[in-house]
């Protein structure tokens, strides 16, 4: 019931003609409007708070949602936020998950290559001891990535600047480690924009092979195309079937290795499925005008955002190791 709602927002109001324009500085006044009223950013908060205290597995596609329609502002990361922050700390508009906050010698805070970072509001950051930092970005300095049409911005303030520190909501269940609930929740979150990302641009590449003629028939029917349409419909299924299994059980956050597993398993599909995408293209595929950049763009970004494939399966060859067992036990036990 959430999920055809949503994708009818998302259809109404996150066009690729908005994507554009937020891209190159317009408002995105419109479009959160549009999701914030339509009360999509409580659906994690508990009933008692006007929320819909929606389940992870109910989450999902949600989440996949925004990913296939190249989503320009951080409404998944305001969702994990609001999940993440005791309910009478929430705070109102666009907030966004910082994947470190550093502690400057001359006072202040540094949060580095903050997806997001050019436009969020707040931020919120792991503080350790199961405890999250919520930073007001009134005052911020942002220092933009410099990539074309990117929102993502490293993020500097003041000693004046001090941020509120708040427990974990639900406590430490689910981060696995101590403090570590936003690192979790976001390779999560990520695993699932890039699998909904995935599977947009396998739809219109496919699509591109079928109306494509060339020699008099289309050239999603030669043999060659065929092979890497294959490969990538592979790459995108695995992406999908990872990112969901970070969202089951009955937690209030995801698994830490069944999360690590799906970030990993998505950022690791990007570089191939990108490749292919823009190959079977050809010249239109690199074109501004053409929409399959909106979601190579975001493939790449989101790929880097909270850790890379190469940190992800440091983190799970690590945790292979100490366990002890089998590959194959290891993970059916961290993925269900």
């Amino acid at each position: 019931m959430f999920t055809e709602a949503f994708e009818d927002i998302l259809r109404d109001h996150c066009t690729p003609a908005l994507v554009r324009a937020i891209e190159a500085g317009g408002s995105p006044a419109p479009l959160w409007d549009a999701i914030a009223e339509a009360g999509f950013l409580e659906l994690l908060a508990p009933e008692t708070a006007g929320g819909a205290a929606l389940g992870l597995a109910d989450l999902f596609p949600i989440l996949h949602a925004l990913g296939r329609h190249a989503m320009p502002l951080p409404i998944g990361e305001t969702l994990v936020a609001r999940a993440l922050l005791p309910a009478d700390a929430v705070p109102g508009g666009m907030v966004t998950l910082a994947p470190a906050a550093r502690a400057l010698e001359g006072g202040g805070w540094r949060c580095p290559n903050v997806p997001f970072g050019a436009i969020a509001d707040h931020v919120v950051a792991d503080a350790g001891d199961a405890q999250v930092l919520l930073f007001d970005c009134a005052g911020a300095r942002r220092h933009r990535a410099g990539i074309g049409r990117s929102l993502v911005a490293s993020l500097e303030f003041g000693a004046d600047a001090a941020p509120r520190r708040f427990a974990l909501a639900g406590g430490d269940d689910g981060a696995g480690d101590p403090g570590g609930g936003v690192r979790v929740f976001a390779a999560a979150l990520y695993a699932a924009l890039l699998a909904g990302a995935l599977a947009r641009t396998f739809e219109i590449t496919l699509q591109y092979g079928n109306d494509r003629v060339q020699f008099g028939k289309p050239i999603g029917r030669f043999q060659a195309i065929q092979h890497q349409l294959a490969v990538m419909a592979e790459l995108v299924a695995a992406s999908r079937v990872a990112a969901e299994a970070a969202f089951q059980g009955g937690g209030a956050m995801p698994a830490p290795m069944a999360a690590a597993l799906a970030k990993a398993r998505a950022s690791d599909a990007v570089s191939a499925c990108a490749g292919i995408a823009h190959a079977v293209h050809g010249a239109i595929g690199v074109t501004q005008e053409y929409d399959l950049q909106l979601h190579t763009r975001r493939l790449h970004e989101w790929r880097l955002a909270h850790g890379s494939e190469d940190h992800w399966h440091g983190v799970i060859g690590q945790a292979v190791i100490a366990a002890g067992q089998p590959l194959a036990d290891f993970v059916r036990a961290a993925t269900h």
